[in-house]
């Protein structure tokens, strides 16, 4: 990466309040929780890196660091007096901004700095670039409106040169609307966090910058590999009339020239790449890339660049089903559900360290892949993931769409992320909705996804409202494992699962924690990870599975599903086995179903809706009165059921008869769907008393008594569960899970 590395150092101008008094000055506000990195940051040096690595101009200003801010009435006038000051690029609402306030729908946030212009860059235009800004943005240099934009998660630019002074101080302002709880496109922000949902991001959270531009110059490059064709595809965009210019392209190997075309402004050029190395998550080989505006013989303007060969499609296996295939090999992808979020900066990372840190651990754990989760990161993650070797599925973040101003504005968004991420090897599926977040028109919009890029999978929809179109049948199954039936034209993902939670004292947001399915500690914890993951690979053989993704990277405020905890102190789980089960090293170790329930065959059970007498649960009960009934039972549409005996009362007594060979059963284990309360009984001593309810089904410990009530022959399973109120199922099943062992987790 010699050019790109070259680039980044060069020629860095910070136009912060980069001084010792500052510094003094500053600090961050008291947030639940810091990262170690957030406890480094410093005005004087605040994301110091080129913000675009696959653009790199050798010379910038950055103009992170302070920042005057004022929050005001949303239809108020520019402030003459400022509430105090804002590091910037970290979102109003995160402690390292050291500010910490929330932004409402009836309030604007107003941004004042000043700059100057290096001397050297007379005779130049010179571009304002945001790497983000959260939502609607207007911006003002020395009084003069530049344009508006609407958007939080992708790049804007203005040319400021005429709105600049001949020399001097020069004022930037920056007015920001963010209603958070709008119609616009948000993903998992709100104003009221709890549970999924989490603490807004308004106002600037990316890299902010200046740069010198000739009159001819590249504005953006779109960079394509063909492996097929062994060649690689580059368009080099630019709004130049000049007609008298050439543009060169050249392509290095470990430094060493490998091919150099010369060709036209916007228009696509084939680069021939012989004998390509191809780029995988083992071998993230990438090469650099020069590109130039030529007049003549002398170059006009020069960006650096980088680019990996790579292919991802879909075709059959030896059994003709469909897999999911980088490079023309079946690859099994494995990876996690990833929020990108931080407890210090929010959406914004405190530095660019934090941001390669998530990725390498996923490595180390062996996951070859992410879901970029309804967010969209900066240019310098995709970056830390093309060079490490992490496979990425990006999501479109989500909205409510409800109205037809909102799906335009969603639609804009959606034809921006796919050009301003294109360029990314890592990057090898579009999911266009998760869920039913949102969702309309989703064979129109899949097509078009596909259309306007299809050198990469799309997934229409993550779970839940799949509408049988684009390269993916995805299910959501909580704790899971589970896959979707295989397709003909489709491959079978599970888009997410797991949800394993453990909140560690001393790491959390607050007091209050909550997981899928809570673990009593990392022993636990670790034991029934391996234990899902496990069951995943099995489907991989058994039932077509082509990819899993865990729920999730870290634990996010509340919600404490993490593999690593939010501020990333400590690893939650004994790494060594999760890297094995991650690698499929335990997969000779997979559970056996002793008692099947609904997912896995057509079982019966006895039942009533009457209350029994006491001994109901016995062995030596006779229920030859009672009903017979197909699993599970309950109402249609509570989440997570399948449906076969109608039951709608309040109460439900289910009995079945089960035979053992050996009845001394080791790490068995009950996996029930219950809505609501439920009891359970083998051979008449309770194994598990569970309230509340489920939307799926999960595992649940068998009590010591009744893991000694088990006998080799016939033995009785039975069920009481109580109803009040909305949906209702019960279903159970019983699972002998392998025996682990563990070490004490250990902080990475």
């Amino acid at each position: 990466m010699k050019i790109l590395l070259k680039a980044v150092g060069l020629t860095v101008l910070f136009g912060g309040l980069s001084c010792d008094l500052a510094q003094a000055e500053w600090k961050a506000a008291e947030g639940p929780l810091m990262t170690r990195w957030g406890k480094q940051v410093s005005p004087q040096s605040v994301l110091p890196e080129y913000p675009r690595p696959q653009m790199v101009r050798k010379e910038w200003q950055n103009l992170n660091g302070l920042w005057d801010y004022a929050i005001a009435p949303m239809d108020s006038a520019q402030p003459e007096k400022f509430d105090g000051e804002i590091l910037v690029p970290f979102p109003v609402e995160s402690a390292l901004s050291g500010v910490m306030k929330g932004l409402d729908e009836k309030s604007v946030l107003w941004y004042r700095r000043t700059f100057e212009v290096p001397r050297n860059w007379q005779g130049e235009r010179v571009l304002i670039h945001f790497g983000a800004v959260d939502w609607k943005t207007t911006v003002f240099v020395n009084g003069r409106e530049l344009g508006t934009h609407k958007g939080g998660y992708d790049g804007f630019s203005y040319d400021v040169t005429e709105a600049l002074k001949k020399d001097g101080k020069q004022e930037l302002v920056v007015k920001v609307y963010d209603p958070t709880d709008g119609n616009q496109v948000r993903g998992k922000q709100t104003r009221t966090p709890k549970g999924i949902f989490y603490t807004p991001t308004s106002g600037i959270w990316q890299t902010v910058w200046l740069e010198p531009v000739p009159e001819v110059a590249i504005e953006d490059l779109k960079i394509t590999p063909d492996l097929d064709a062994g060649a690689l595809k580059v368009k080099v965009i630019s709004s130049s009339k000049v007609a008298d210019v050439q543009v060169e392209v050249v392509a290095f190997e470990n430094d060493k020239e490998v091919v150099r075309i010369t060709g036209a402004l916007n228009q696509e050029m084939n680069l021939a790449i012989k004998s390509p190395k191809v780029w995988t998550p083992e071998q993230p080989f990438l090469y650099d890339l020069k590109v130039r505006i030529l007049h003549g013989k002398s170059a006009v303007d020069e960006v650096g660049s980088y680019f990996g060969m790579r292919k991802i499609a879909l075709q059959k296996d030896e059994k003709g089903i469909n897999r999911i295939a980088l490079n023309g090999k079946v690859i099994f992808q494995m990876g996690t559900l990833d929020q990108g979020f931080w407890p210090d900066g929010l959406y914004t990372a405190p530095s660019d360290e934090a941001l390669r840190y998530d990725i390498e651990i996923l490595k180390k754990l062996g996951f070859n892949m992410t879901r970029k989760h309804i967010k969209v990161e900066p240019e310098r993650w995709y970056y830390w993931c093309d060079k490490l070797g992490l496979l990425v599925w990006q999501d479109m973040p989500s909205g409510d769409n409800k109205t037809p101003e909102s799906r335009t504005e969603f639609e804009s968004e959606l034809a921006r992320m796919l050009p301003g991420r294109h360029n990314h090897p890592c990057i090898v599926t579009w999911v266009v909705f998760n869920e039913g977040w949102g969702q309309y028109d989703t064979e129109r919009l899949t097509a078009w996804v596909k259309k306007a890029d299809p050198t990469r999978l799309v997934d229409n929809a993550s779970g839940w409202t799949d509408k049988n179109v684009g390269d993916l049948v995805d299910m959501h199954k909580y704790p899971g494992p589970g896959c979707p039936e295989t397709e003909t034209n489709r491959a079978a993902v599970l888009g997410e699962f797991g949800g394993l939670g453990l909140a560690m004292k001393g790491h959390t947001w607050s007091k209050e924690s909550w997981g899928y399915q809570g673990m009593a500690d990392s022993k636990k914890l670790t034991q029934k990870y391996v234990s899902l993951i496990s069951r995943a690979w099995a489907l991989k053989e058994d039932a077509g599975l082509c990819a899993y993704v865990y729920t999730q990277t870290t634990d996010v405020e509340t919600e404490c599903n993490g593999l690593m905890t939010y501020d990333r102190a400590v690893m939650k789980l004994d790494a060594e086995q999760a890297l094995a089960a991650n690698k499929g090293e335990t997969k000779e170790a997979q559970v056996k179903v002793v008692v099947p329930d609904a997912q896995q065959d057509k079982v019966s059970w006895k039942y009533t809706f009457e209350q029994p007498s006491a001994d109901w649960a016995k062995s030596e009960f006779v229920d030859t009165s009672w009903k017979e009934g197909r699993a599970g039972f309950g109402t249609k549409g509570t989440p997570g059921a399948i449906v076969k005996t109608e039951w709608k009362s309040a109460d439900i007594w289910m009995r079945r008869q089960f035979t053992l060979k050996d009845g001394k059963l080791k790490n068995a284990v009950l996996q029930v769907h219950h809505d609501e309360d439920a009891e359970i009984y083998i051979n008449g001593v309770l194994a598990a008393r569970l309230p509340g309810f489920t939307s799926d089904y999960e595992d649940s410990e068998i009590s010591p008594e009744a893991m000694t009530a088990f006998r080799s022959g016939t033995n009785i399973l039975a069920v009481h569960c109580h109803q009040t109120s909305g949906g209702q199922y019960i279903d159970v099943g019983i699972l002998a899970t392998p025996v682990q062992t563990t070490t004490t987790a250990k902080a990475p």
